[in-house]
């Protein structure tokens, strides 16, 4: 039952949950937290949490993502993140990664050899890599000829681009001219777009 009224002390409680939550925050996760049954709307919190952020000036706040909330850094101080990450964290991802889950993300569910067909290249290695560092995951299999296993971008996907869901992804367009930067064999709005034989 969503409590008509959110105390102070909700607030801090899920202020708390969002600082140590490493997924994100959602309605559901909240409800099991409380024991009386009386559950502050989520929502509601965060849209209080993020008035008193903006107002007091704080080098972060809240968004929605992958259905449900999380903490975030402001824009403005990505570099100073971005050398965090890349100086003691986490390698960034290569060209080819991103190259790679592009198409997972626009044409997902899709196979290694679909991927391999619009990049040009042999793939095995950065799927093996996007899988380990599960920005995708095994969804099935094909139904062609020895039934290819099939990849589809993850929860971890959206978290790390920021999205709520793949609809949220940019278009073919931008992201092709963001390819485009960094490689002369960029893919193409027209790579993504389902063949003859799919589209029937």
């Amino acid at each position: 039952m969503a409590k008509s009224k959110i105390s102070r002390e909700d607030i801090r409680v899920v202020e708390a949950l969002l600082f140590a939550s490493e997924e994100v925050l959602t309605q559901a996760k909240l409800n099991v937290c409380f024991d009386d049954g009386t559950v502050p709307s989520l929502p509601d919190v965060v849209e209080t949490l993020k008035k008193e952020y903006e107002k007091s000036e704080r080098a972060f706040s809240i968004e929605k993502v992958a259905g449900g909330f999380r903490l975030i850094t402001l824009v403005e101080y990505a570099p100073w993140v971005r050398r965090l990450f890349t100086r003691v964290g986490k390698t960034p991802l290569s060209q080819a990664a991103l190259e790679t889950l592009a198409v997972v993300a626009y044409k997902g569910p899709a196979s290694r050899a679909v991927v391999e067909s619009i990049r040009g290249v042999n793939s095995a290695g950065v799927i093996k890599t996007l899988l380990e560092r599960k920005l995708i995951k095994i969804s099935g299999r094909a139904k062609g000829p020895g039934r290819p296993l099939l990849y589809s971008v993850t929860e971890q996907f959206l978290l790390s681009f920021g999205l709520n869901a793949t609809s949220d992804l940019p278009k073919l367009k931008e992201i092709s001219e963001l390819i485009a930067e960094g490689t002369d064999n960029a893919v193409t709005e027209e790579d993504f777009l389902p063949a003859e034989d799919e589209a029937d």
